[in-house]
């Protein structure tokens, strides 16, 4: 199983977010700068991300972006379906009557994995690094 590298740099993103000031906002080259990306690339990973409502957009000199959710209810799922959607990661192609046996299981795996994700925090995962 893999996701896009868009997602790679959301996450890593929201982690930047997550541990910046709520009150003043980072700045997209800022971003940028911490994980090597080109500006325009990562500006269409925030323009998903505050359509998903996890961020906000700030305007002016020292605008830039800062989270618009509280920390501790932003889970990795919620960050990998602003960026991949929440489409299955696999389709059976065959016509088997009502299900394909195979997408089933694919199925329960992809239900196990997203429970998981859906019940990590962002903030667990500072919570950790925190406590080393």
């Amino acid at each position: 199983m893999r996701f896009t590298k868009a997602t790679n740099y959301a996450l890593h993103t929201m982690l930047a977010l997550l541990d910046a000031s709520p009150v003043k906002p980072i700045g997209v080259q800022q971003l940028t700068e911490l994980q090597g990306v080109s500006p325009t690339y990562l500006s269409k990973i925030l323009t998903r991300l505050v359509k998903a409502g996890m961020i906000e957009s700030v305007s002016g000199v020292n605008g830039g972006y800062r989270l618009s959710r509280k920390k501790d209810d932003i889970t990795f799922l919620d960050i990998i379906h602003a960026i991949e959607g929440t489409a299955s990661l696999f389709e059976c192609d065959f016509v088997h009557g009502d299900e394909c046996s195979i997408q089933a299981v694919m199925k329960e795996a992809e239900e196990k994995m997203e429970s998981h994700l859906k019940n990590t925090k962002l903030t667990d995962l500072v919570q950790k690094h925190t406590q080393v």
